[in-house]
């Protein structure tokens, strides 16, 4: 019987291993908890790599595929530490790395009308594995917010000019955090929260909010700064935030971190 010649398995001889090498935004079905509703289904983005010693040609690119029935059904820490381990075992790797980016959405109600609506955020869990099999994990939001310019305020008789922004909040932490709870901490820190519906009643009162609300990116970034550096949860952190200008052509922004940059 005839056997098929695997060339991934063959020696290479250029004597340069490869940092990362795998599989880049897979589609795929994952569920993810929700803080309200228990569980909540959704569509992710997910890459995932290993290293490739420099004696090896190249890796199995089809058993990353295979390992993502160990997500289902949910997207847990734990799930993670299993997948990676499997990754390393599988490819024969010393290091492995997932990305997992997904929309999650929260139902949000007006704030005068109670008008009900579904906001989506981005969402991204970031986890490595390396040599030692020490399993790391980072989570990330991204929630789009309103501000209002102090400096507009001030120096204005009648009005402000305002904007929409991103805050993207990265977090290392010691227990789980919920994903409501890192989106509710940037949206306390924002002139205003930013909504799916509005009647008129409820675009008068976020836009009265606002401007007595006014904050600049600094502002904004350091607040959220505050919070996460009081939570004893938090090992690590970085929060930055992007104003879509509306008087410039340019954008603002600011970035705190705590510490160096994770290494995903």
């Amino acid at each position: 019987m005839n056997t098929m010649k695997d060339i991934q398995n063959e020696r290479d001889y250029r004597n340069i291993a490869i940092n990362k090498v795998g599989i880049k935004d897979l589609r795929y079905p994952v569920t993810v908890l929700d803080r309200n509703r228990g569980k909540q289904h959704t569509v992710a983005s997910i890459n995932m790599y290993v290293d490739l010693p420099h004696e090896y040609k190249g890796t199995h690119m089809s058993r990353f595929v295979e390992m993502l029935h160990l997500l289902r059904p949910n997207i847990a820490l734990k799930t993670f530490a299993e997948i990676l381990g499997q990754m390393k075992e599988h490819l024969n790797a010393a290091s492995a790395h997932i990305e997992v980016t997904f929309p999650y959405f929260i139902e949000k109600k007006a704030p005068v009308t109670r008008s009900p609506g579904l906001m989506d955020y981005t969402c991204r869990l970031n986890g490595s594995i390396d040599s030692d099999s020490r399993v790391d994990l980072v989570s990330e939001v991204i929630v789009p917010i309103s501000s209002v310019c102090p400096c507009s305020k001030e120096i204005s008789t009648d009005g402000a000019h305002n904007q929409r922004g991103m805050v993207n909040l990265r977090t290392r932490f010691k227990k789980f955090i919920w994903i409501e709870d890192m989106i509710e901490m940037v949206e306390k820190a924002a002139s205003c929260e930013v909504y799916s519906v509005l009647k008129r009643s409820d675009e008068k009162y976020i836009t009265e909010k606002g401007y007595c609300n006014p904050k600049f990116v600094e502002d904004i970034v350091r607040d959220i700064a505050l919070e996460l550096k009081a939570d004893p949860n938090i090992t690590w952190f970085s929060v930055a935030v992007e104003n879509f200008e509306s008087i410039h052509n340019h954008n603002a922004y600011a970035f705190i971190t705590s510490g160096p940059q994770p290494k995903i």
